[in-house]
């Protein structure tokens, strides 16, 4: 009885294979762009503040941020963070104003 066994498989030929293909190829593609601000950390903070819809958004815009970038579209994180950054500034800005109103009404009609 005659066995003929087959050639086994050299793992070094499968790995030459791989690395000449054009997927694998990464010698021409762009060194990696550090991630942009996302304001990750001051949107969080921000929902703290008496803004609730105004602060959400915020979060919203940075946490897309960070989405963008995973995806590569770093033009759209960097806009997307400025946009974070903005709209936390607005909600600390009117939870201040919230805050102050509510302070001047408070001891403006109660008697003490």
């Amino acid at each position: 009885m005659n066995l003929q066994m087959s050639r086994p498989v050299v793992i070094t030929d499968v790995k030459s294979a791989l690395n000449e293909s054009p997927e694998t190829n990464i010698d021409d593609e762009a060194p990696d762009v550090p991630m942009p601000k996302n304001y990750l950390v001051l949107t969080i903070l921000t929902c703290f503040c008496p803004a609730y819809p105004v602060n959400i958004v915020a979060l919203v815009f940075s946490v897309m941020s960070i989405y963008s970038y995973n995806e590569g579209d770093i033009e759209g994180a960097q806009r997307l963070g400025r946009n974070a950054m903005l709209v936390a500034i607005a909600s600390i800005i009117i939870g201040l104003l919230v805050i102050a109103i509510y302070l001047t009404v408070h001891f403006t009609t109660h008697k003490f």
